[in-house]
C-alpha cells in the first residue's frame, strides 16, 4: 500500500495533506505524481473526481517550493486550463487548502468576473494562474500576462473542452509558452480529437488511467425507466416521493426546460433550483452553494453548467432528457458514487429514444439494466437490426421499483482516499497540430487502476498562505 509519505513530497506538502487527514493516495494520484515528479509529461485519462486535481496540483507545488522563487508580476510559473469558471473555482480552493502557510500565490481569471481585479492580482504577481481559455486569451492578447517563466502547462477535462470549442484557444495559448516545460493533460475519455491534441502538446508522455475509458464507476446503480412522453413529469414526481432522494441532479436536454422544469417542482413544494449557461456567475454561484448546503434539494442542469458541480454527496442522477452522447452520460451520472459512496442513477427513456440508449450501451461497453417496477412503465419497443431486443428487468417488489439508497459515510472535501471507516448500513452494494518543446524522454506507458471519484473546488481570489 502506498502512503503519500512515499511519494517523495516535501515535507509541508505532507503536512497539508495529513491535516486534512488523508494519508493513502487515490489510484490516480498513486500512479500519476511519481511522473510529474520526475519532469514526465503526462496523459490521464480519469473522469471527474478521483482526487486528478491533487494530482497535478501536488507535483506542481513541490517543484515551487524547490525553486523557492519569488513571484513576477504578470508572469506565472505554473498555467491550469479548465473549461468552465466553476471547475477553475474548485481547482483554486484545492490549491488554497495546499498552500495555508507557504508562500505559494495563485489566482483564478474567468469570463463574468471583474476584469480590473483580476489584472490587478496578475499585477502584484502570482506562481499559479487558474483559467478559463477565453480570458487568459484575452490577458494575453492584451499583454497583461506573458509566458516566459511557465515550467507547468496543465490542460484540465481536455475532452470537454473539445466539446465546448476551445481547440483554437488552447492551440493558440500552447503556442505562446515555452518550448522546455512540463504538459500534462487530464480527460476523461480518450476520443480522437483528445488524442490528436496530446499528439500536438505532449513529448513522450507517460500514460494513465484510473478506470477504463468511458466506464461507470462500480459505486453507481445505474438503470433505464421506459415510459410514454407525456408521463415523463408524473414519473419524477412518484421517484420524488422516496426519502432517500436527498440531494439529486436533474439533467435536462435545453436551458428552456431546465427552467420550466424547476418552476413545476417548486409549484409542487420541492426546494429547487436551476443552473445553465444564460444564468448569471453570481447566481449560478450562488445556486451551487445552496445545493452543497443542503438548503436545495433539486438541481436541474445541463449538460455544459453542471460540468463543473462538485458536491461529494449527491444522492441521485436523474436523466429527465437521455444525453444524446454517450460521454455526457458518463460525465452525468458521474456526479454521484463519488469517493467510494454509493450512487444512483436513472435514466428516463421514450419511444423513439431506443437508439439513444444504444448509443450509450456502445459507450460504456455494457448493458444498462431496465428498471420496469414503476407505475408508467411502458415496453420499449423493439431495437433496430444488430440490437440485441433482450433487456434485464431490473428487481421487484415494493419502493416504486427502486433500492434504498444509503449513502455510506460522507467523506470530507479535497480529493484524497481517506483511510479506514466501513460503509453504513442501508449503502448499495457494488454491482457484479503539433508544438515542438524539450522534455524528458521516457516511453509511452500505460497503467491501469481502479477509479475512485473525488474533486477538489475553488476561489478566485489570490491566496497568500
Amino acid at each position: 500500500m502506498t502512503t503519500f509519505d512515499m511519494l517523495g513530497l516535501a515535507q509541508p506538502l505532507l503536512s497539508a495533506v495529513q491535516k486534512q487527514g488523508f494519508t493513502e493516495p487515490t489510484h490516480i494520484q498513486d500512479k500519476s505524481i511519481p511522473h510529474l515528479m520526475n519532469g514526465f509529461d503526462l496523459m490521464g485519462v480519469a473522469q471527474t473526481g478521483g482526487g486528478k486535481t491533487a494530482a497535478f496540483v501536488l507535483p506542481m507545488l513541490n517543484r515551487l517550493l524547490e525553486e523557492n522563487e519569488k513571484t513576477v508580476a504578470g508572469k506565472p510559473r505554473c498555467i491550469i486550463l479548465a473549461p468552465t469558471r466553476e471547475l477553475a473555482q474548485q481547482i483554486g480552493v484545492a490549491i488554497r487548502d495546499l498552500t495555508k502557510g507557504l508562500k505559494i500565490f495563485h489566482t483564478v481569471i474567468f469570463g463574468g468576473s471583474p476584469y480590473r481585479q483580476q489584472l490587478q492580482q496578475l499585477q502584484r504577481g502570482v506562481h499559479i494562474v487558474i483559467a478559463t481559455p477565453g480570458r487568459l486569451m484575452d490577458h494575453m492578447e492584451r499583454g497583461t500576462i506573458k509566458f516566459d517563466n511557465v515550467h507547468t502547462f496543465v490542460l484540465d477535462e481536455a475532452d470537454r473542452m473539445l466539446d465546448m470549442g476551445f481547440i483554437h484557444d488552447v492551440k493558440k495559448v500552447a503556442a505562446e509558452m515555452p518550448e522546455e516545460k512540463q504538459t500534462v493533460m487530464f480527460s476523461a475519455t480518450m476520443s480522437k480529437g483528445v488524442r490528436a491534441l496530446a499528439q500536438g502538446l505532449l513529448n513522450k508522455p507517460k500514460q494513465v488511467e484510473a478506470a477504463r475509458e468511458n466506464s461507470v464507476a462500480t459505486t453507481i446503480d445505474h438503470r433505464v425507466l421506459h415510459m410514454k412522453q407525456k408521463d415523463k413529469p408524473k414519473l419524477l414526481a412518484h421517484l420524488l416521493d422516496d426519502p432517500t432522494m436527498k440531494k439529486v441532479l436533474i439533467f435536462t436536454r435545453t436551458k428552456a426546460m431546465a427552467d420550466r422544469l424547476c418552476d413545476n417542482l417548486k409549484e409542487k413544494g420541492h426546494k429547487a433550483d436551476a443552473i445553465h449557461g444564460d444564468r448569471q456567475q453570481s447566481a449560478r454561484q450562488r445556486v451551487l452553494r445552496a445545493f452543497r448546503s443542503g438548503n436545495i434539494e433539486l438541481l436541474v442542469a445541463t449538460d455544459v453548467a453542471a460540468r463543473g458541480i462538485d458536491v461529494a454527496d449527491i444522492s441521485h442522477v436523474i436523466n429527465y432528457d437521455m444525453p444524446l452522447e454517450g460521454d455526457s452520460y458518463v460525465h452525468r451520472i458521474g456526479r454521484t458514487g463519488r469517493a467510494g459512496q454509493s450512487g444512483v442513477a436513472l435514466s428516463f427513456c421514450t419511444d423513439g429514444e431506443g437508439d439513444l440508449l444504444q448509443v450509450i450501451e456502445r459507450t460504456i461497453k455494457q448493458r444498462v439494466d431496465m428498471d420496469a417496477d414503476h407505475p408508467f412503465h411502458q415496453d420499449p419497443l423493439p431495437f433496430k437490426a444488430g440490437g440485441d431486443q433482450k433487456r434485464r428487468r431490473f428487481g421487484g417488489g415494493g419502493n416504486g421499483g427502486k433500492r434504498k439508497f444509503g449513502g455510506g459515510r460522507k467523506k470530507p472535501e479535497g480529493g484524497f482516499k481517506k483511510e479506514g471507516g466501513p460503509k453504513k448500513e442501508g449503502a448499495f452494494k457494488k454491482k457484479s497540430g503539433g508544438f515542438k518543446k524539450k522534455a524528458p524522454t521516457g516511453s509511452f506507458k500505460k497503467t491501469a487502476a481502479k477509479k475512485n471519484n473525488r474533486t477538489g473546488s475553488a476561489g478566485p481570489k489570490r491566496q497568500a498562505a
